[in-house]
């Protein structure tokens, strides 16, 4: 499933990144890599964005960037 599709308060394990280009570097900059746990916290209210927690600390992620984000759902 993409990372856009998630359930809120579950974690995942990020499998890959399906992207091009600069959002797909920018996201592994960022430290969404495979095998990555991401918590998905909350959703704005419009939406967009998406607040994760991964690698100790949280992000903001457009919809739109996360995508590009294959995850699988993880037991907590």
């Amino acid at each position: 499933m993409k990372l856009n599709e998630a359930e809120i308060g579950h974690s995942y394990k990020v499998l890959s990144l399906k992207g091009e280009g600069k959002v797909k570097r920018r996201l592994r900059d960022m430290g969404i890599i495979r095998g990555t746990i991401i918590k998905y916290h909350k959703v704005a209210p419009l939406g967009d964005p998406l607040q994760i927690t991964l690698r100790g600390y949280e992000l903001s992620l457009r919809k739109q960037d996360a995508e590009i984000v294959e995850v699988e759902r993880v037991e907590e």
